[in-house]
């Protein structure tokens, strides 16, 4: 299929409910077509890897034509530099991990793109640098101590930030570290505290907000990371101890 074709597609698996569902995230109505997810990565499923597709359904603005994009985007084919161009365009938090889980996580130039966007004054390049974060931590299995230790010190160094979208991010890249073994959960933990502590707004709900789930970890057989005891088989690993 073209982009058209696409486009086309895209509007006949589209539905009012989805469309409301978009507009209350903030996406221009002009731009919204109303498509799930689950239907955008059913259509992905079916279509080829193109590069050149992509950054076609890309420049329509259609915001589900954008998350398609990306499923479809090459992560070998494309730079740091056009990856700029994609994070710019960026208007909604959904778009912006979308495109860090799918894509970004797999480009060799992850590390630098993290550096470069934690102090980005623009929303959705900072939001971007703590999602890599919390992404990398969860699926990069040669992932050091020394980078889990360096990711620590960038979160306690800009998280110190009011923007809602952001400060979600920053809490998430905290507990996605804690959760790695109990040795991180006791380091995330004292930085949340800390930032409980602070007189910052922001960092006193960041680290409120971190403890609220690093407190209540636990070891689960079978699982590589450590789980909350209020999940299912967080709760029967906290029986099977007792």
């Amino acid at each position: 299929m073209n982009c058209s074709e696409v486009i086309a597609e895209l509007k006949i698996r589209a539905s009012e409910k989805y469309k409301a569902n978009v507009v209350r995230m903030g996406i221009p109505e002009q731009y919204s077509l109303g498509v799930s997810t689950a239907e955008i990565r059913s259509l992905a499923k079916k279509m080829q890897k193109s590069n050149e597709l992509a950054l076609g359904l890309w420049v329509t603005g259609y915001h589900e034509a954008r998350l398609l994009a990306v499923l479809l985007m090459d992560p070998k084919g494309m730079t740091k530099d056009g990856v700029e161009q994609l994070i710019g365009d960026v208007i909604s938090w959904d778009l912006c991990d979308h495109l860090c889980k799918n894509l970004l996580i797999k480009m060799d130039c992850r590390s630098a793109l993290i550096e470069g966007w934690i102090t980005s004054s623009q929303t959705y390049r900072k939001r971007a640098a703590f999602t890599l974060i919390a992404s990398s931590v969860v699926h990069d299995k040669k992932l050091t101590d020394d980078m889990l230790d360096y990711y620590l010190g960038l979160i306690a160094k800009y998280s110190d930030d009011e923007r809602e979208h952001v400060k979600k991010a920053a809490s998430w890249a905290l507990r996605e570290i804690g959760k790695r073994d109990f040795n991180y959960n006791e380091k995330a933990l004292l930085l949340a505290h800390e930032f409980a502590e602070s007189d910052s707004k922001a960092l006193k709900w960041i680290g409120k907000d971190a403890i609220k789930e690093l407190e209540t970890l636990v070891k689960a057989e079978g699982r590589g990371r450590l789980i909350s005891s209020k999940s299912q088989m967080g709760k029967e690993a906290v029986a099977s101890e007792a």
